[in-house]
């Protein structure tokens, strides 16, 4: 039994290997570790080493803060409206492309990963400029469309890829069965597509909360928490509340990456597959 389960699981990685794999997620995870030891150190200064003491009073320094409470709840809005714009484009786009063929197919689906794509001080250019023309105010819906361009594409990709495994003759039965377009989608593509438009929003959402680049030339006057903590960067004083801060973003943010993980994971088949 022990060799069948080592067979179907592959050779094992050489000792190097493992020492490099491990090593990399040592230098990537390090940092947050540091920021999350020192959102408790009893010390106002930046980062003292060793740590003097441990205490939760800056969590209640920065419940207090009126600046943070509206960062954070700007943030939730702004993602919240982000994912919702995302899933119904996305969504649509997908049912589009994922089984028309028409003239102009493989353009739009390169025109629906570039926001994704290029880098976010590009696309921020692009929508302050759009923005500007249109002579539209900057503030939470800019900030919102500005962070759905690319949240958009989460969700489409997600979701695209399900429709493409889903077999044509789910869809054929249905319409054969006297049933319409909106009663097909209801019934048999929306539960094939549920998982995959949860973890496309899922991931939207956590994209969007701590997004900056685009958010930097979208907000106006309005300050999203990835931006307070950018200001925050000039106040020493302020160090251990924005450590405070930046703990909860990254809890706020990797827990719906694991969310989304999670549905994903073993859902490569769909029913009706012969695959």
């Amino acid at each position: 039994m022990r060799s069948d389960s080592a067979a179907a699981s592959g050779p094992r990685a050489p000792w190097w290997l493992k020492l490099l794999a491990w090593g990399g997620l040592v230098f990537l995870h390090f940092p947050i570790v540091v920021v999350c030891l020192y959102a408790f150190n009893t010390e106002e200064s930046a980062f003292s080493f060793p740590l003097k003491g441990f205490t939760l009073e800056w969590f209640r320094v920065a419940a207090e803060r009126q600046d943070v409470i509206e960062a954070i709840g700007l943030s939730l809005k702004v993602a919240l409206a982000a994912t919702a714009l995302s899933l119904v484009l996305g969504t649509l786009a997908s049912l589009v492309l994922a089984r028309r063929q028409f003239f102009g197919r493989e353009a739009l689906t390169l025109m629906f990963a570039l926001p994704i794509a290029l880098p976010g001080i590009i696309t921020g250019i692009a929508l302050l400029s759009a923005f500007k023309i249109a002579e539209v105010e900057m503030g939470f819906w800019t900030i919102a469309a500005g962070h759905g361009t690319f949240c958009l594409v989460v969700v489409y990709n997600n979701v695209v890829a399900r429709l493409r495994r889903m077999p044509n003759s789910l869809v054929e039965a249905s319409m054969d069965l006297g049933a319409d377009g909106l009663q097909t989608f209801r019934h048999v593509l929306l539960p094939q597509m549920a998982t995959a438009l949860l973890a496309g929003g899922i991931l939207a959402f956590a994209l969007s909360f701590d997004e900056i680049i685009v958010t930097t030339f979208t907000a106006g006057h309005e300050r999203t928490l990835p931006i307070w903590m950018l200001n925050q960067l000039g106040r020493p004083r302020d160090v251990p509340v924005t450590n405070v801060v930046a703990m909860l973003v990254m809890f706020i943010t990797a827990i719906p990456l694991l969310l989304a993980w999670r549905l994903t994971r073993g859902t490569e088949q769909v029913a009706g597959s012969s695959k």
